[in-house]
């Protein structure tokens, strides 16, 4: 069983400045992941032709059940409005996040995080140097899913908190509590914002990966993350690899963890 989270940046290359989608579905087959999560999905966003990157992945990982969820009506860093559940169908512009899964979901959970009420500095990669911009912070999503794994029914979520310090944490208690309810073992495959042993530290849940997956072509630091809670964490299939792929777009690189379909107790962290 492999689980994974990528952050697909639109699906954007730092080396051409293109959205390929070829090269997109070329690139997410080879992660071979039987659930994968992505955040910096696009929808209908003309930036990157209008295309369902959602489905994108699905179908290139063989996968039949995937739920992308919108955080924003519009495009981040242009003019964009909060999503609403109502708007999930709807033909605007959507930047949100996804779930996708090889493996039978039974039921679905979508959860909306509110965006921090100040704006902070963030850099914007690009194919020449990075820019340093000011920006109001968006809305977040956390999408679960209980799972029909090899290992048994397993909660696998997905979500892609603030980029401003002390919000992200405050969100991050939210997922906690948002999964507490859901069956466990749970999972959550996520891009938290957050560097290195932070997140074991802020939610008391197991790091299964130590890899810096941020910037990709010289990462440096971990801000993608799988952690499992520590209650029902003995049920959990045991770690056997963890990997974190150069890949032809985005500013991160995937996160990978592969797993023995039998119950077993190693934890990275």
């Amino acid at each position: 069983m492999r689980l994974g989270t990528f952050n697909l940046m639109h699906g954007r290359s730092l080396a051409d400045g293109r959205v390929d989608h070829d090269r997109i579905a070329e690139s997410v087959a080879g992660l071979d992941a039987d659930v994968l999560g992505l955040q910096e999905v696009d929808r209908a966003q003309p930036r990157s032709g209008h295309a369902d990157l959602a489905r994108i992945a699905a179908d290139a990982l063989g996968a039949r059940h995937v739920l992308f969820v919108p955080a924003v009506v519009g495009t981040p860093g242009e003019t964009f409005r909060a999503a609403t559940d109502e708007d999930h169908d709807g033909p605007e512009p959507h930047y949100g996040i996804a779930l996708v899964s090889r493996y039978p979901v039974l039921q679905w959970r979508v959860t909306r995080l509110p965006a921090a009420p100040l704006r902070a500095p963030i850099v914007i990669p690009g194919p020449r140097r990075a820019r340093l911009l000011l920006l109001d912070d968006e809305p977040r999503v956390l999408v679960a899913a209980v799972v029909a794994t090899p290992a048994g029914r397993v909660t696998i979520a997905t979500t892609h908190l603030s980029f401003v310090p002390g919000w992200n944490i405050r969100q991050l208690h939210l997922v906690r509590r948002a999964l507490r309810d859901l069956p466990g073992p749970r999972v959550l495959l996520a891009d938290l914002n957050l560097p290195g042993r932070l997140p074991r530290l802020v939610s008391g849940w197991h790091r299964l990966a130590s890899v810096a997956t941020y910037p990709s072509p010289a990462p440096r630091v971990q801000f993608d993350h799988v952690l499992a809670d520590s209650r029902g964490f003995e049920r959990l299939p045991r770690v056997l690899g963890v990997t974190s792929p150069e890949m032809p777009f985005s500013d991160h690189r995937p996160l990978l963890v592969t797993m023995r379909d039998r119950p077993g107790t190693l934890s990275i962290d």
